[in-house]
């Protein structure tokens, strides 16, 4: 029996989101309003990733096209439905008597609002849009309305932690992690534990008598004992503490991420690891979204380049000045960050600043990753060359893109994705460790 295809009408920042995003709409129709594709054009200069998707959706959408002309639309392929672009003269009148301006927004509403004119079936038009304002405007005028989810994490409340508390554990088992060499067989402790066995995957063993911490190796044949280890000054404060300085210094595992509530470490803590591991690198390049980062330019803030990314970058300086101040000034580990910055062998900048850098055996942290897409966040890793270690720290649920949540944004996606690869560890930071007020504050407010 031949499908009732569906129509889903594109908002532009879709499209901005995710440029493959007309492949994922299986055999259903997609319309694009030719006011989308106008203020695509608007974005297509400029070297942040926004404006890369930009272009590389235009090329895509001609490349299927070809010479044809979008009459009666153009199909995706095999299996797959058709794209056309819809010229939308002005607005609708049933729109115009609504909402009387004419904008974008309005124009892809007009656009749905015409296609469900000629349709029998009103389930069969949809608005897909990242802006919840206009899901909100499309359902008041009886119009479906989505957000675009292919890229969502089912539930955010199940993401993998990558760690766990055994209780009464095997006390045999314990001692024998506190004896060389430190590490116990795999086989003989899975028959004790019920646990998902994951690459790199961090414990907590303890009973009644003693507790030790341990981490599943990345081939699951071994469980290491860890230990507390002071990183440039910076000591762990806690088990999950410990557990992210192990991953952030291991060779082996060249893709970390970290997550957590603010005051819980994790920018302090990455950057401790770079420098106590430095030595292995050829250079710390330390990197945050400027956010929001696909709505404004920079440019149009006041004074020069430096000026203008200062708010922006100085989270990164203070805690790097809590690390310097570890060490009196006359110390060598104290001047050492200073020379290290004024030869561009620690480098902070704004994440946008990327294109064109080599990541040939580059520590590379990005903060608040949190605020950005799926396909930045694989932009990002995907440049990683020879002996480069990455690092993404953010938290899931402190989002200051307009278009993501905790479900849609690159972070959530990426410890989705990538949870059991032996490349890969991460590390949930539960307990804040910046004062005793700043961890009620976050708790209660």
């Amino acid at each position: 029996m031949k499908k009732n295809p569906k129509s889903f009408v594109l908002d532009t920042n879709v499209i901005l989101h995710d440029p493959t995003c007309i492949n994922h709409f299986q055999e259903n129709n997609i319309i694009i309003p030719l006011s989308v594709i106008e203020e695509l054009d608007h974005f297509k200069r400029g070297n942040q990733v926004i404006n890369l998707n930009a272009r590389e959706f235009a090329r895509k959408l001609d490349s299927i096209t070809g010479n044809e002309i979008f009459n009666g639309g153009v199909s995706l392929g095999r299996g797959k439905g058709k794209v056309r672009v819809v010229i939308t003269k002005g607005l609708s009148k049933e729109i115009h008597d609504v909402f009387r301006e004419d904008n974008v927004d309005h124009r892809v509403l007009s656009a749905a609002f015409e296609t469900l004119r000629n349709m029998k079936d009103k389930s069969k038009v949809i608005v897909v849009s990242k802006d919840v304002n206009l899901r909100m405007k499309a359902k008041a005028l009886g119009i479906l309305a989505e957000d675009y989810t292919t890229d969502q994490v089912t539930n955010v409340e199940e993401l993998y932690s990558g760690k766990e508390t055994v209780e009464n554990f095997d006390d045999d088992m314990i001692q024998k992690l506190y004896q060389a060499p430190f590490e116990v067989p795999a086989s003989k402790i899975a028959k004790k534990l019920k646990s998902e066995f994951v690459p790199n995957k961090y414990f907590i063993l303890r009973n009644p008598a003693r507790s030790a911490l341990a981490y599943l190796s990345n081939e699951m044949n071994l469980f290491k004992k860890i230990d507390k280890q002071v990183v440039y000054g910076i000591k762990p404060r806690n088990a999950e503490q410990t557990f992210a300085v192990d991953a952030l210094c291991n060779m082996d595992i060249p893709l970390v991420t970290m997550t957590g509530k603010a005051g819980t470490g994790k920018t302090l803590l990455a950057l401790a690891c770079a420098l106590q591991v430095r030595k292995n690198y050829r250079q710390i390049y330390i990197a945050r979204p400027i956010v929001p980062l696909s709505n404004k330019d920079i440019g149009y803030l006041p004074g020069d380049v430096d000026s203008k990314l200062a708010p922006y970058m100085q989270p990164l300086f203070d805690n790097l000045k809590i690390i310097q101040d570890q060490f009196p000034e006359t110390d060598k580990s104290h001047q050492l960050i200073n020379n290290m910055m004024k030869e561009e062998k620690l480098v902070i900048e704004p994440l946008s600043y990327i294109r064109g850098r080599s990541l040939q055996r580059i520590y590379f942290i990005v903060d608040e990753a949190q605020n950005l897409t799926p396909h930045e966040v694989k932009t990002i890793i995907t440049r990683a060359g020879e002996g480069a270690k990455v690092v993404l720290t953010g938290d899931i649920y402190q989002i200051d893109h307009p278009y993501l949540d905790s479900q849609s944004n690159g972070l959530s996606y990426l410890i989705e994705h990538f949870k059991g690869q032996k490349l890969y560890a991460h590390v949930n930071l539960e307990k804040g460790e910046r004062s005793e007020l700043a961890e009620l504050a976050s708790n209660l407010l």
